[in-house]
């Protein structure tokens, strides 16, 4: 008998000075503002880091001279509690084009009060990247992956949790 077992998920999790709705905001629409610069795939720097609030819409970094790298693709849009978003960066680091071949990641808003919220971040799927699936998951779990935003994200609300 064959069992294949998936690998344990990466998850990551920051408590925020704010009321749920707006953190989802900030997670959602600011992006690019706690997204490193350098975290891209295109050949020049980027102008800005665009999310696309809808199912069926895209996460894309666009650069300076115009051209755009689609990153990731928008699974499920719940403001103000949830967003499930694909992986579509191959463990070479490219833009995987094959859907079954992403892994996913979602975010979760808990309001721990009226002014504090729990963003939960939970990568999961990372086998389906195939070969070298090792490679992305040690990726979006080192200290210049899930953790990085996070921080970055909590900092823009003045302290984090």
């Amino acid at each position: 008998m064959n069992t294949h077992v998936s690998p344990a998920p990466v998850k990551q999790s920051v408590v925020v000075e704010a009321p749920i709705e707006r953190a989802f905001k900030v997670f959602t629409e600011d992006l690019g503002s706690f997204k490193p610069a350098e975290h891209n795939m295109l050949a020049v720097p980027i102008a800005e880091t665009v999310f696309e609030p809808r199912v069926g819409g895209h996460i894309y970094d666009r650069g300076t001279d115009g051209s755009e790298c689609r990153w990731a693709r928008v699974l499920a849009y719940e403001p103000p509690s949830r967003v499930l978003l694909s992986w579509d960066i191959s463990p070479r680091w490219q833009v995987e084009t094959d859907p079954e071949k992403a892994s996913e990641w979602e975010v979760r808003f808990f309001a721990e009060t009226a002014h504090r919220t729990r963003v939960e971040l939970e990568h999961r799927k990372l086998d389906r990247h195939g070969d070298g699936w090792e490679s992305v998951r040690d990726g979006v779990a080192g200290d210049q992956g899930w953790p990085l935003y996070l921080k970055r994200y909590a900092d823009l609300f003045g302290r984090a949790a």
